[in-house]
């Protein structure tokens, strides 16, 4: 059963606010309070999948920490190993474009709690007791050198334990530089079982460039995206590579898709495409790695797997907020063709 199958994700969680509907910073004297980040939003998508799923991170011992372990916990997070500690939550201030007007989003993280982990901290022996998978991204080790030695770590206990380990590129410019990435995140790709990333991701963190990619102009060439994939395999012996295509018309309209490349088979999987009316994109990348997880670790196969997760994906692209409330029967009813959006009596 789903429910059987352990998984774990390790990175920060940050409070997010926003400004409502689609209005500007300040427009009015309201900001909307939830919570967000990389991983937590794996493991939220992983928990409404019927997976049991574990956040490992560390918030300061106070009313802001209650709250967002308290808004895991409400999604069916597992929070046992989340360590209390430090003198602040990281705060993301997010405002939702439209059309022509781009999203727009403002990092207050400096300090936070989770930026003091370190190597030794996390029982990572406890953590990984009878899991499957793991998983990361880039954002975590970019939150500074003792959280990277901390990632490192992770993945080795994981490997360890006998859990599949998946990592997500997911480069952050304003956490850190592409030189600097790439020293820290090339040892990591080469430890991991699934990569996950976009282009811009492989380009900056791994230094492999994509030909092909015009995202702002919606022409994508997937041929490039096959011969990347393949590098990507050669250099750093992972298993399977999965590439999302965002095809960028306006920040509200988007085409959505993805392509896998399975080491083993060798097969090159392209996915079926959606046509998105953008509600927010925030952790549209989050869904779509926690839907392959799931497939992937429930035994659909690579192209029902990578089908599973642009699903996933294109329906949290219509939910507001960070996380993607959806469940596995939802997602799969899209898989089926059923993307009409007649209501559901």
């Amino acid at each position: 059963m789903a429910r059987d199958i352990k998984t774990v994700t390790f990175g920060e969680i940050m409070l997010r606010l926003s400004p409502p509907g689609f209005e500007r910073f300040f427009q009015s004297p309201v900001l909307q309070a939830t919570f967000g980040g990389g991983e937590a939003n794996v493991a939220v998508s992983l928990a409404h999948f019927g997976l049991a799923s574990y956040y490992v991170t560390r918030v300061p011992a106070n009313p802001i920490g209650d709250g967002a372990v308290r808004a895991l916990r409400a999604e069916g997070v597992r929070t046992e190993f989340v360590q209390r500690g430090g003198d602040r939550l990281g705060i993301y201030f997010a405002e939702c474009g439209a059309s022509q007007r781009a999203s727009t989003v403002v990092y207050d993280r400096a300090n936070a709690s989770v930026g003091r982990v370190t190597r030794g901290d996390v029982p990572w022996g406890e953590v990984f007791a009878g899991a499957r998978w793991f998983h990361t991204t880039g954002i975590t080790p970019a939150l500074g050198e003792s959280v990277a030695d901390a990632t490192h770590e992770a993945v080795a206990a994981a490997r360890a334990a006998g859990a599949t380990v998946s990592l997500d590129l997911n480069y952050r410019a304003k956490l850190w530089s592409k030189e600097r990435a790439r020293e820290v995140m090339r040892p990591l790709a080469a430890q991991a079982d699934v990569l996950i990333a976009n282009e811009e991701d492989i380009q900056a963190s791994l230094g492999l460039e994509v030909t092909g990619a015009d995202v702002s102009g919606g022409h994508l060439d997937v041929a490039g995206y096959r011969d990347v994939a393949e590098r990507v395999v050669r250099e750093f012996g992972v298993k399977q590579v999965a590439i999302t295509l965002r095809e960028s018309f306006s920040a509200s309209r988007n085409g959505w898709s993805a392509v896998l490349l399975d080491a083993a088979t060798g097969a090159f999987h392209q996915g079926p495409r959606y046509d998105v009316t953008v509600v927010d994109r925030i952790g549209g990348g989050d869904s779509f790695a926690a839907g392959l997880i799931f497939g992937l670790a429930t035994g659909r196969g690579a192209e029902a797997a990578l089908r599973f997760a642009i699903a996933a994906s294109a329906l949290k692209q219509t939910i507001p907020g960070d996380f993607n409330r959806v469940t596995a029967a939802e997602v799969d009813r899209l898989c089926q063709g059923d993307g009409s959006g007649r209501v559901q009596r």
